[in-house]
């Protein structure tokens, strides 16, 4: 066994990478805060700071996942309710600036698709950041057959998309459990930034297969586009299997593999098999929307702000997306 030969030498777990050129540009450091003040300042726009962490008070655990824990969290002042997302392990200083410094350009980033960061603290090192709550939990696990239902998601999600992308900002982490939706059925893009940075910083064998599972082929083997990757076209590909999975009310690729799925396995169908489509009583501008999105070139894949154009989402502005009952 020792002598014996790898049976795929060209196919290789994904690596921890840093940033390429097109994604998120952060200015100088930041300094160090008080061990239990909000670790970043008041955005540029004009937002008021975040409330001390003294005065919110944890209500209940809302998820959780490798990364820490997420809290429903209520302001003793004033009632406002947040999520509050404790990120787990003590992080050395270069990351907890990193992760400031990150937190300090997305609490700049105001849209409707987009959950808002408030903030972050730290205490005893232990990094909190405040978000947005969206009281409808997220959508994985949902089926959305409905066309025009599904239609009304996905032009949520590429809004937001398209504004994050337009502001240099690549996701990286599109899947279902990070698009979320409130009680007046709104969708919205959650856990970017501040997670691509854990990502880079963790053991690459503690990656959970669910997040491999939404990566595009070319991300996992590089050789498929001559070792260039583009965030953007990335993110799309992501975002067309998030949309594919919720119509069929599977993972696309296959359920087992999604959920229980082995590390070669997942990888190999991701990048040799056929991308996944549409069955065919799905009307004809769904099945060329998904098709669209799921390129195994990226070149070829549009950009979010040119999705937005496709006649799928571009026609006529249906019902919203209801929100799970409570």
């Amino acid at each position: 066994m020792a002598g014996r030969p790898r049976r795929r030498p060209d196919l290789t777990l994904p690596m921890p990478q840093r940033d390429a050129p097109t994604s998120l540009a952060v200015p100088l450091p930041l300094p160090p805060a008080p061990a239990t003040a909000p670790a970043s300042a008041p955005a540029a726009t004009g937002a008021s700071p975040p409330p001390p962490l003294s005065e919110l008070e944890r209500i209940r655990r809302v998820g959780s996942g490798a990364g820490g824990t997420v809290w429903m969290v209520r302001h003793r002042g004033t009632g406002r309710e947040y999520a509050l997302k404790v990120l787990y392990g003590n992080h050395d200083d270069a990351v907890r600036r990193q992760i400031a410094r990150e937190i300090a350009i997305l609490r700049t980033a105001e849209h409707p698709s987009v959950v808002r960061c408030h903030g972050m603290y730290e205490r005893g090192g232990e990094l909190q950041i405040l978000l947005e709550y969206m009281d409808g939990g997220s959508l994985d696990g949902r089926r959305i057959s409905d066309e025009r239902r599904l239609a009304d998601a996905a032009r949520q999600v590429l809004s937001g998309i398209a504004y994050l992308h337009r502001r240099h900002i690549v996701h990286r982490d599109i899947k279902p459990s990070n698009l979320l939706i409130d009680s007046a059925r709104r969708v919205k893009i959650a856990d970017f930034g501040v997670g691509r940075i854990l990502n880079q910083t963790m053991d690459p064998c503690n990656s959970s297969v669910g997040t491999i599972a939404y990566m595009s082929p070319e991300r996992i083997n590089t050789d498929l586009n001559d070792g260039a990757y583009d965030g953007y076209a990335g993110d799309i590909w992501s975002f067309g299997l998030s949309i594919l999975e919720f119509y069929m009310g599977k993972f696309p690729f296959g359920e087992n593999l999604g959920k229980q799925g082995d590390w070669a396995a997942l990888m190999c169908a991701i990048c040799y098999s056929d991308p996944p489509e549409p069955p065919a009583t799905a009307s004809p501008e769904f099945r060329s929307f998904v098709g669209c999105c799921l390129q195994k070139n990226p070149a070829k894949r549009p950009s979010a702000a040119q999705l937005m154009q496709h006649p799928f989402v571009a026609g006529p502005q249906p019902q919203p997306l209801a929100a799970p009952p409570s």
